[in-house]
């Protein structure tokens, strides 16, 4: 996935100084926010600045943060716990606090670019307790950036465009059991990637590159998660795309091997994933397009899933990773199909996909005992669920679908409803659910403007998950209502202004993410007002 956001800027913009000034206040969470931008140039040379500070006070909910009957099912900690501190409407310890920018600067011209980029990111916010009374679990999390990208524009024959990346991360983060460092996470990291564009062969357009990431990580301090490891990857990949008549057709293929070798008692491993994909485009009228693409597609386990074996307070678990585990592999259909006309638009996507070895935290009938530091058929002290990597075939299929229904256009202004959802379902073959799986979601958007003035009221239902596989408890359904505006301020002296407000949960359902590791201890936030300003120049 390529992200474009203008770091390392590739053209030189139309003025020496502009950029945005954002600052939004949200009461759910008490929280203030400043986010600025300054980015510019002239002649050959381009740069960009951003800063963001955030500060947010302990989350308001809907109700209790804590499910009891739920996380007493699941959770061995509290089984046989007396009375939890469980306050209505308040997620204790949920506080955070983060800042972070960059600085970015590069040369622009007919032959190419060459520029570089700093980013900084500093995060510190809590784990929401289990009420028990235990010591507060808090993150600080530190991370530097550097970034090198260069381009050459038709280097030599067939070719249209060299592109280069180079990049070093040094991240750390750090879980603080009642202010000490617990588990220190730390992961340094190199990163390059070259891509080759070339010029139109007959009707084919492609790009071909080669990308590595070298890094060492590590989990290491007084609850040791996961040995310190050299990680080495290296892959080539290539996609080439042709046009005849109404279809667009595209090809793609990605080799890859990675190798990881641990500095404690664990044998090195590595693997070869190969990826492949093909698609079809069919523009079959002008207000009907039809899609289709088939996959195959390789992972290589992750080092957390093969090596982990400790205490990981932001699961609230003690993992156990599986050095034996191969790679996923995964065949997948997509369809897709979009309608464009006056009175409507629609877009629907399906798609199934068979997954061989596919790889999942399942959650134990054990637990560890941490007073003890051992692993038990029952609790006799302070435990935790043990989750376990383990791998199974599985299916997965499911939808999205949007439909668009233009309601008014005069002088009164536009109006229009959208209608949406999306469903995903996961089995193993064997019989049972893939755990953590989002559940049915459908609901309508109304969306209003006239002039400089935009409204919008959003309606979702989620529907209950429960299909939730071994030892998870089921999550609710809920209803969440949306409004927003936004008002343009007439543009002064080159600025553009813009106004906006939120209501968000406005019926204060205390809704609970079926995908969270956390859902029994931390729901969403509950009903809040969002206000802020934008200033662009």
């Amino acid at each position: 996935v390529n992200v474009i956001d203008n770091r390392i800027p590739e053209q030189v913009p139309d003025k020496l100084l502009g950029g945005a000034l954002e600052q939004r206040y949200d009461s759910a969470q008490t929280e203030s926010s400043s986010a600025l931008k300054l980015e510019g140039g002239k002649n050959l040379f381009a740069y960009h600045f951003d800063g963001f500070y955030r500060d947010q006070g302990n989350t308001h909910i809907g109700g209790q943060p804590i499910a009891e009957p739920e996380a007493r099912a699941t959770d061995p900690a509290l089984a046989g716990a007396g009375e939890l501190d469980n306050p209505d409407g308040l997620l204790r310890n949920s506080n955070a606090r983060s800042k972070g920018g960059s600085a970015g600067m590069s040369f622009v011209g007919d032959v190419g670019m060459v520029g570089a980029a700093i980013n900084t990111l500093d995060n510190n916010y809590g784990i929401p307790p289990d009420g028990t009374g235990g010591a507060p679990v808090r993150v600080q999390m530190n991370q530097t950036k550097y970034d090198f990208k260069g381009q050459l524009n038709k280097p030599f024959v067939l070719a249209e465009q060299l592109r280069m990346k180079f990049g070093y991360t040094d991240y750390k983060h750090v879980e603080l059991d009642d202010g000490m460092p617990a588990t220190t996470f730390l992961n340094e990291s190199f990163e390059s990637r070259l891509e080759l564009e070339h010029q139109p062969i007959g009707v084919m357009k492609g790009v071909w590159g080669f990308q590595s990431v070298n890094s060492q990580f590590s989990a290491i301090g007084e609850e040791a998660l996961v040995p310190k490891s050299d990680i080495d990857s290296y892959g080539l990949f290539g996609v080439e795309s042709f046009k005849m008549g109404a279809f667009t057709y595209e090809l793609g293929v990605r080799g890859e091997w990675q190798g990881i070798k641990p500095s404690a008692s664990y044998n090195s491993v590595s693997y070869v994933p190969l990826s492949g994909s093909a698609s079809a485009l069919w523009d079959i009228t002008k207000q009907h397009q039809l899609s289709f693409a088939v996959t195959q597609s390789q992972r290589a386990p992750q080092i957390q899933e093969l090596f982990s074996k400790g205490v990981h307070e932001a699961t609230r678990s003690y993992e156990l990773g599986d050095a034996g585990l191969n790679k996923e592999v995964s065949y997948n259909l997509d369809l897709g199909y979009r309608f464009n006309a006056d009175w409507m638009t629609a877009e629907l996507d399906l798609f199934h996909n068979w997954v061989n070895d596919y790889i999942y935290q399942q959650q134990t009938n054990a637990v560890f005992n941490e007073d003890l530091e051992a692993v038990e058929a029952v609790c006799s002290g302070t435990c935790l669920p043990i989750l376990q990597s383990a791998q199974a075939n599985a299916i997965f299929r499911g939808f999205e679908a949007k439909t668009k229904f233009p309601l008014m256009a005069n002088s009164y202004g536009d109006l229009d409803l959208t209608l949406f959802g999306d469903y995903t379902r996961g089995t193993f073959n064997q019989g049972g659910d893939v755990p953590r799986m989002p559940p049915l979601r459908y609901g309508l958007q109304v969306n209003y403007v006239k002039n400089d003035l935009s409204a919008d009221v959003r309606l979702t239902r989620g529907e209950a998950q429960t299909r939730v596989g071994d030892n998870q408890a089921n999550t609710p359904s809920y209803v969440l209502l949306n409004l927003g505006a936004q008002y343009h301020i007439a543009s002064y002296d080159d600025a553009d202004i813009m106004l906006f407000a939120k209501a968000k949960n406005l019926l204060n359902d205390n809704i609970r993410n079926a995908t969270s590791y956390l859902r029994n201890f931390a729901p969403e936030p509950g009903r809040s007002a969002e206000i802020g300003v934008r200033v662009d120049y």
